[in-house]
């Protein structure tokens, strides 16, 4: 996978030479960005917690490679342990 910073010379914890924590060194199909909290002006919804990304709050955000349309706000911590957990139910929004 690739990461990209928002911004040239921006600094993101756990970003080193355009990689995340040395995680993203294989193509497994996904692009990641990370999202530092001054570019996060809106609350998301985390799909590996079913928790809210706060506005301000640094994330991540993932999509499929070639499809953009499916991108999803990650918690840092939830995208980095997506393989070792089991699918949440997500639960009805208030309406």
């Amino acid at each position: 996978m690739r990461c990209s910073t928002v911004a040239s010379g921006l600094e993101l914890p756990g970003l080193t030479n355009g990689r995340l924590n040395g995680q993203l060194d294989g193509d497994d199909g996904w692009q990641v960005r990370p999202v530092p909290g001054a570019a996060a002006h809106k609350a998301y919804r985390c799909p590996g917690c079913d928790q809210e990304i706060l506005p301000g709050q640094p994330h991540l955000v993932a999509w499929p490679t070639g499809d953009p349309e499916q991108r999803r706000h990650w918690h840092r911590v939830c995208w980095e342990a997506r393989d070792r957990r089991a699918p949440r139910l997500r639960r009805p929004r208030r309406r």
